[in-house]
């Protein structure tokens, strides 16, 4: 009986561990090294190789400003995001189909535990940043997949363009 007690108490506190991020705590990615895995939509940068910087505002209206965003191939962008808001914010990137997925299971696991590369958390009156490398052409996103931010429309797209953006 009290190997099964211990056994629950283990799994108890491993879930809840597993649940946290979405906290308002600051997620500091400079402490870390950063995962460098190929994405549909391009890869983590350096800071060294970023070639322009890109202001997002993220707001209480469920609003990035801007809401699109042209990018050359190869090109790697820094993001500051900055959170005009009260509310907690995130800045995702990502395709449509990967954040439709993901918006479910953050309404489903709204503190689920996830730090990726392509992904800032931004508490209310801070900032975040991105750093990434667009090397596919292509139409992304980005939203913020808070619980019931997405579903009212927090959500941008980027356009990956060969040569000059349009």
């Amino acid at each position: 009986m009290k190997s099964i007690k211990a056994l629950l108490l283990v799994c108890a506190v491993a879930i809840s561990g597993a649940t946290l991020a979405h906290g308002d705590a600051d997620h500091d990615k400079k402490t870390a090294p950063v995962r460098k895995e190929q994405k549909a939509w391009g890869i983590a940068g350096d800071a060294k190789s970023a070639m322009r910087t890109i202001e997002v505002s993220m707001s209480d209206s469920m609003r990035f400003t801007p809401d699109h965003i042209a990018v050359r191939r190869g090109e790697t962008l820094r993001f500051i995001l900055r959170n005009n808001g009260k509310l907690m914010h995130e800045f995702v990137l990502g395709t449509k189909k990967e954040l439709d997925e993901h918006a479910a299971l953050m309404v489903k696991f709204p503190k689920m535990e996830h730090d990726e590369p392509y992904m800032a958390h931004v508490p209310a009156g801070k900032s975040g940043e991105i750093i990434w490398t667009f090397n596919r052409a292509g139409d992304f996103d980005f939203a913020c997949l808070i619980a019931g931010h997405y579903q009212a429309g927090m959500v941008g797209k980027i356009s990956v363009f060969e040569g000059s953006p349009q």
